[in-house]
């Protein structure tokens, strides 16, 4: 019996990595795509190692991606995410990966599904479909192709790559659900809610959808500092649980689940709990100093149940939209100024984003968040999976 032999595209995105495919290459039906996809990844893994497959065993690099050209008049491509969990038989499509986001432009390009400048800037509008919001990637191109080497750094990556700019648009509007239970940025009408946490007591929590829908604590209200990296939390059975009790009653709270325990089993990418913490030296994972002075706040978010080694895409997007709007938890941590940018440090360093809003009425808006990562093909041809036994 011979294993299926799919075209596919090995790529970095941001901090994150993914397997790119077009959506002719897969089944149509959803069932039998997600297990392709589990199989490509190298999911359920019970060894949490994904030793028979394409993904990295870490939130960061459990991903898929599928695009095609897109169906809407003012987009140019169609793009779907998958965050794939390690240990179970789940495929999470509720959400975005913002890091990953930056890749789909370059991929795009490169599959042939837009008409690009051969020289300068090429704008690449995104439709993602997960969400249901516009993104838009500026590429640079050179000599006809997309130029991937450069000297535009990101902490959390090794090596420096080209630069590629990312507009989010709208993140926060109402042209469709999101995945939320009203399109709305604050799902519950506030801008600061308060969950009663069993063990803990009642902890203030900021429930805004941006990105994707994110909830942000004080890190104290969890007994952290801001400081933290992985290896101070990843380790820790009971703080890890503390957070996801958390996030699942946010995620009750927004109305993305019914239960905490719908939460946990079946919605494990978002929403992202992410804590915020007023600006304090730390050293980075890489060993590097980060001095109080130079970011506006601390800022560090989980993804698939552990803590992240930077910070994803989306949790930036929410990161600077919620520091923009008055009386969020982040903005009464960090006030942005009349720029609309903030810089966060996070455990691989430090990064800048920036939002604009608009007052309407009583509601606030958020028109357009602005970040820059970087994107990079590491290898393309074709995936082998086993057929279905």
């Amino acid at each position: 019996m011979k294993q299926l032999r799919i075209p596919a595209v090995y790529m970095r995105g941001g901090t994150s990595k993914g397997v790119f495919f077009l959506a002719q290459d897969l089944p149509d039906d959803p069932m039998e795509r997600d297990r392709i996809l589990m199989r490509v990844i190298g999911s359920p893994d019970r060894y949490g190692k994904h030793t028979d497959g394409m993904g990295g065993a870490t939130s960061s690099t459990s991903k898929v991606v599928i695009l095609s050209k897109s169906r809407r008049a003012d987009c140019d491509v169609d793009y779907l995410f998958g965050q794939v969990a390690i240990d179970k038989p789940l495929i999470d499509w509720s959400g975005n990966c913002g890091n990953l986001s930056a890749a789909v432009g370059p991929f795009a390009i490169g599959a042939g599904l837009l008409d690009t400048p051969a020289d300068g800037m090429a704008t690449v509008r995104i439709w993602q479909a997960n969400i249901r919001k516009k993104i838009v990637n500026h590429v640079p191109m050179s000599g006809g192709e997309v130029q991937e080497l450069g000297d535009f750094e990101l902490d959390g990556v090794a090596f420096p790559a080209a630069e590629v700019q990312l507009e989010f648009l709208d993140p926060a509007d109402d042209e469709g659900d999101g995945g939320h239970a009203n399109g709305s940025t604050f799902p519950t009408g506030n801008h600061i809610d308060r969950l009663d946490v069993p063990g803990i007591g009642t902890i203030e929590a900021t429930l805004i959808n941006a990105g994707n829908p994110t909830a942000f604590v004080d890190a104290e209200s969890l007994g952290l500092k801001g400081t933290e990296l992985q290896p101070d939390v990843n380790g820790d059975k009971r703080l890890l649980a503390r957070a996801e009790t958390v996030r699942a009653l946010a995620t009750v709270a927004m109305g993305l689940a019914a239960t905490p325990e719908e939460t946990t089993s079946k919605r494990q990418h978002t929403p992202k709990l992410a804590f915020v913490a007023k600006p304090a030296g730390y050293t980075t994972s890489d060993g590097r100093r980060v001095e109080a002075g130079s970011i506006d706040l601390l800022a560090r978010i989980f993804s698939m149940g552990v803590l992240h080694h930077a910070m994803t895409g989306t949790g930036a997007v929410a990161i600077a939209a919620a520091a923009a709007i008055p009386g969020t938890i982040v903005h009464r941590t960090a006030p942005v100024g009349g720029d609309g940018l903030v810089r966060f440090g996070h455990p691989s360093g430090t990064l800048k984003v920036g939002a604009e809003v608009e007052r309407d009425g009583k509601r606030w808006r958020v028109t357009k968040v602005m970040m820059s990562r970087s994107a990079r093909r590491l290898m393309e041809g074709f995936v082998r999976v086993p057929p279905a036994s």
